[in-house]
């Protein structure tokens, strides 16, 4: 059997295209690991090239150890002295065995991110820099991004305060790494391009053991990955890579697509080849990416194809909000997976933002389903998250000491170590909580049996955060729960702590998602409220204790999800100002990146597809009406099922009959539009949360809303025309 009988002639034309500079495209599920994988094995085995002249170059260690495998089973069991490996771990080995040439220690170490943060701290520290004014985070992001744009110290420029900060900053840092002989991920791309270029004797020797070089996930290269590629190819080396503009969504991490047509400049006779037969996604669901990604502009058209199935048309549904969302999507796995005998783990969730996995965790916990959050921390788990939950606690309970400790000095507020063991002995001395000790010695320090011993600073310190703390509590008796927050937020400063901590609102956003889940509190009793809030979100956080097995349904965001495969797709908060992201209206080019990332997300899925909007959602603490994604007009409509085809689809897979034995209670027609149907008291049912009882109505916009505590799923807001719900007498 030959080698070549396992691919389309899409792919023999790559794996046997040997000399010049080659480009690949290929589309999601188009076989490009095969590709790379079978044109090494091509080489050695029909071209006669002594595998040690091979180089495959790739991003991921899952990446690498995959190409790896394949190749030295088509090998016969050894890669023969081929090189495969991430850009950093190879430039790593050839620095290390370069290492005397260059000046450089050959034992140097890598510094891992906590290794980068302390050296930049000690950096700021050499230069009288304030650590909070300046984070170390944000210089160190700075620094990275010069690095991968080939930008010593000495070359950066400084247009402002802020800039210069960061130009000495970078060049005390550096200056440390030298002295610990050590660098950092970025130094390793760094340091390998210069010491071609300082050294070409160095690249010569390089250029002749490595004829064959490839490159994987081509679009993802930065500035300095593509010199890199550059400088070892040559103007007549034998240069393949294999990538895909239609994929690139890591601008953000310095990629750049654009290197895609920097590639076809730079090599004006390179041969393009298309890989387009998608093995992954049925037909339809291929048919509705092609119709998407076509509406982009900065790309070489490809229109995806496959020899699978039709299959089901997709599924738009619009929620009403966020919980309904999160409450369809883990209906519609229940169903599947008892109707179409799909595993729990065929399931993929995928969402723009992580604060969006609040909701849905929510609902997988309340219904007692498993699931496992990818790439990130989950929702009640962050710090951010359990530091203003402390902050609610110590208003809530004074006497919660374990919280009060969480976040005393959180932000920053000069409250060190020496200062909080002696407020926990004087507080044990008076024998009393902290809280009290606290507001007697700022009230009434002559009843007190034993004088605090703090410093000058700390006192004041100390009498500000109390006098805050006791305003809090007398807050709390008056106003709601998300109110409450605010102020708290608010005269501690989180925002802005957070933005100068981390350079971006990521964060700040998480809380502001905590601010939507306390606005179901609203209709209570400020008091009764909070303490109702605490306990809810106290029973969510026991999402920790749920089993971290594989077959069970994974939550990610859509940056996550590249390169991964599920036979089932929830995409959801598909609305304007999420996906595509606010932040990208402005700028055609983030746009397009909006785009592929959608794109991305929705070649992701084999067999069903569902896309998901709502008609409110509360974004960053604010409830608003969502409007559907403009991507979502890009879908032709005869690929959407409708809801005549969803209802006639599901009386069919109805395999069980209703029982009409068991005893019904009597329910009314639901409210009309317009009108206010309901009045505190009503019970009433909704199809999805079951009974429960109205506590506040109000005509909103032409409609009415109906505050409703449920049985089971607690305090929602709903409209009465959208909700329909019955009225049980």
């Amino acid at each position: 059997m030959s080698l070549l009988d396992n691919l389309n002639e899409q792919q023999k034309q790559a794996v046997t295209s040997v000399d010049g500079p080659i480009l690949v495209l290929a589309g999601p599920g188009s076989g490009k690991t095969r590709v790379l994988t079978y044109r090494i094995a091509y080489l050695v085995q029909e071209m006669n090239v002594y595998p040690y002249h091979v180089l495959a170059v790739t991003f991921t260690n899952k990446a690498a150890g995959e190409m790896k495998e394949r190749t030295e089973h088509l090998l016969g069991g050894t890669l023969g002295g081929a090189t495969i490996g991430t850009f950093h771990s190879i430039c790593a080995r050839w620095l290390r065995r370069e290492a005397e040439w260059i000046g450089l220690n050959p034992h140097y170490h890598i510094y891992d991110n906590t290794d980068q943060t302390s050296a930049m701290r000690a950096a700021l520290k050499d230069l009288n820099i304030n650590e909070k004014s300046y984070t170390p985070r944000s210089i160190l992001s700075t620094v990275s991004r010069a690095k991968n744009a080939l930008t010593l110290p000495a070359d950066l420029s400084a247009r402002n305060y802020r800039e210069e900060i960061a130009r000495r900053a970078y060049e005390r840092y550096q200056q440390i790494l030298q002295e610990n002989d050590a660098l950092d991920f970025d130094d390793l791309l760094l340091r390998a391009t210069l010491m071609f270029h300082d050294y070409p004797e160095i690249l010569q020797r390089y250029r002749e053991r490595y004829q064959y070089i490839m490159v994987d996930e081509f679009q993802d290269t930065n500035s300095v990955q593509y010199q890199l590629v550059r400088q070892l190819a040559g103007n007549d080396g034998n240069i393949f890579v294999v990538g895909d503009e239609d994929q690139s969504i890591y601008r953000f991490r310095g990629a750049d697509f654009r290197n895609v047509l920097r590639f076809r400049q730079d090599y004006p006779d390179v041969r393009v080849i298309l890989l387009e037969e998608n093995y992954r996604s049925t037909g339809t669901i291929l048919q509705v990416a092609n119709a998407i990604i076509s509406h982009n502009k900065q790309r070489v058209g490809k229109i995806l194809h496959t020899a699978r199935e039709k299959g089901p048309l997709i599924a738009v549904h619009n929620a009403y909000n966020e919980t309904e969302e999160a409450d369809y999507v883990c209906s519609e796995i229940q169903r599947l997976q008892r109707e179409d005998q799909y595993a729990p783990g065929d399931f993929a969730i995928m969402y723009r933002t992580n604060a969006q996995s609040r909701a849905l965790e929510e609902a997988f916990v309340t219904r007692g389903m498993p699931y496992r959050l990818v790439g990130a921390t989950r929702f009640y788990a962050r710090k951010e998250i359990k530091d203003a939950l402390a902050y609610l606690r110590i208003v809530h309970h004074p006497a919660d000491e374990i919280s009060l400790l969480r976040v005393i000095n959180m932000p920053p507020r000069g409250l060190g170590e020496k200062t909080i063991a002696a407020l926990l002995t004087w507080s044990r001395q008076v024998n009393t909580s902290i809280y009290e000790a606290l507001q007697t010695w700022r009230t009434a320090p002559e009843q007190l049996p034993v004088q605090p011993n703090f410093s000058s600073r700390a006192k004041r310190l100390l009498r500000d955060f109390a006098a805050m703390w006791a305003t809090w509590i007398s807050v709390s008796q008056q106003v709601s729960v998300p109110l409450l927050l605010d102020r708290i937020m608010s005269d501690i400063g989180l925002h802005e702590y957070l933005l100068r901590k981390d350079g971006d609102e990521s964060r700040w956003e998480n809380v502001q998602e905590l601010r939507s889940v306390a606005a179901d509190t609203s209709p209570l009793d400020p008091e009764e409220a909070l303490t109702f809030f605490l306990e809810e979100v106290t029973l969510v956080s026991e999402v920790d204790n749920l089993p971290e097995g594989t077959n069970v349904p994974t939550l990610l965001t859509l940056h996550m999800a590249k390169g991964l495969e599920f036979p089932v797709v929830f995409i959801t908060g598909v609305e304007d100002g999420i996906l595509p992201h606010t932040r990208s209206f402005d700028s055609p080019d983030d746009m397009e990146e909006e785009r592929r990332l959608f794109y991305v997300g929705v070649t992701r899925a084999k067999n069903r597809l569902y896309l998901v909007h709502t008609f409110r959602r509360t974004l960053w603490g604010q409830e608003q009406l969502a409007t559907p994604s403009r991507f979502l007009r890009d879908i032709p409509k005869t690929f959407i099922e409708t809801g005549k085809q969803r209802s006639q689809r599901r009386r069919m897979a109805r395999l069980t009959p209703v029982d009409d034995s068991a005893p019904r209670r009597r329910t009314a027609p639901a409210a009309k539009p317009g009108s206010q149907q309901f009045a505190p008291g009503q019970k009433v049912r909704h199809a999805i949360f079951g009974d429960g009882v109205v506590v506040h109505t109000a005509l909103s916009a032409g409609d009415e809303e109906v505050t409703v505590v449920f049985q089971d799923a607690g305090i929602k807001k709903l409209l009465a025309s959208f909700a329909k719900l019955e009225k049980v007498i």
